[in-house]
């Protein structure tokens, strides 16, 4: 027993409160003898509510879950279905105050929910553009002791509340089994092959129908297997030109001649241009391998890593020192701007070129001149 307690402290109780809608995790730590189907009474954004618990999860790494207050008792589902069935009455109660009101005209109001002891109800609505309900709610206040919430909400929504059947012929999938909305596209049309028709691709809420979705996974997966269109393939029946693709037969069809169409396996049908390019490459010369053996069946000297230029070997380093110094500029001496002077400076210049001069003079004459003979 004290296992069970330990892993039961690790889970998150999943919440329902409507008959078909999304989980919503909550903490029974404080309520271990719950068990799946058990009623309890939470406390959420819009108050306290009802719910039943559906099962037992792992909880979302970094959300906190709120607790539960406690289990529903036997006065509580009464309350429940006594306030439950006073929701179509004050659902025409909301119709006849919007209907005084100008800008209610193009609402429709879809249901009316209470709570499970009356405190609070709540009218959903829908519209094509944002609606303000503050004077609609002002006047409803005065007629109902509850406390009064509107909430707008989607086409899928409006469908999901109300029920039917859809163009399958069975009950709707949104108030059967789908607990959210998933994003739909044109796009998962075209990939099923379905027409674009808008009355065979939308729903009775105006919307792409939701079925698009279940089967768009495995239409993708069974095209990529398949080659694509305009494509030469070798068939049992010769080569041809793929048509179409059929992803439900796994298979495609295939143009063999003039007017002659056939349908060929995937299994039966060969990649004439894969093979083509691997006889390209069988006879082309080998650009990896070097000297080595080689698995491509080139002789030496006929590969492509063979017909490379040959790398020029570095000179040796006497000469790299030769040429450095050959290429080093010669420096040159600055010479200084010669300035004017006046008074003694010029003076004592003078008495400095003069004894220069004389020096000068004297190496000369020292030396033998280059025109008298030895």
């Amino acid at each position: 027993m004290a296992t069970a307690r330990v892993e039961n402290s690790e889970l998150v109780a999943g919440v329902r409160f409507q008959k078909i809608g999304k989980l919503y995790h909550f903490d029974f730590s404080g309520h271990p003898e719950l068990k799946q189907g058990d009623y309890v009474i939470v406390d959420t954004r819009r108050g306290r509510q009802m719910g039943q618990v559906m099962g037992f999860t792992a909880p979302d790494e970094g959300r906190a879950a709120r607790r539960i207050l406690r289990p529903a008792t036997a006065r509580d589902l009464v309350l429940r279905q006594h306030w439950e069935a006073k929701g179509d009455e004050a659902l025409e109660t909301c119709r006849e105050a919007a209907s005084n009101l100008r800008r209610m005209a193009e609402v429709k109001f879809v249901a009316a929910q209470y709570n499970y002891d009356g405190s609070v109800v709540t009218f959903l609505f829908s519209a094509e553009q944002k609606i303000d309900t503050s004077v609609l709610q002002k006047r409803l206040q005065r007629k109902f002791e509850a406390r009064i919430e509107m909430r707008q909400i989607g086409p899928r929504d409006v469908a999901k509340l109300l029920g039917g059947f859809g163009a399958c012929g069975i009950t709707r999938c949104c108030s059967t089994f789908l607990t959210d909305f998933s994003p739909i596209s044109i796009k998962m049309a075209k990939a099923q092959g379905i027409s674009l028709n808008p009355s065979e691709i939308t729903g009775m809420c105006g919307r792409l129908r939701c079925c698009l979705v279940f089967e768009y996974e495995q239409y993708v997966e069974a095209r990529r297997q398949l080659p694509r269109r305009n494509k030469r393939v070798g068939t049992p029946h010769g080569e041809g030109r793929v048509l179409d693709q059929l992803p439900l037969r796994d298979a495609v069809l295939v143009e063999v001649g003039e007017g002659v169409r056939k349908v060929v396996e995937r299994e039966d049908i060969i990649p004439l241009e894969e093979f083509r390019k691997l006889a390209e490459k069988a006879h082309s010369p080998c650009d990896k391998h070097g000297d080595g053996s080689c698995e491509c069946g080139m002789p030496p000297g006929q590969r492509q890593a063979d017909r490379l230029p040959v790398e020029r070997e570095p000179a040796p380093k006497a000469e790299m020192q030769d040429r450095t110094e050959e290429e080093k500029p010669r420096r040159r001496r600055s010479r200084k701007p010669r300035g004017r002077t006046s008074g003694g400076a010029s003076q004592s210049n003078r008495r400095r070129g003069r004894r220069r001069g004389g020096r000068r003079s004297n190496q000369r004459t020292d030396r033998p001149d280059s025109n008298d003979p030895d």
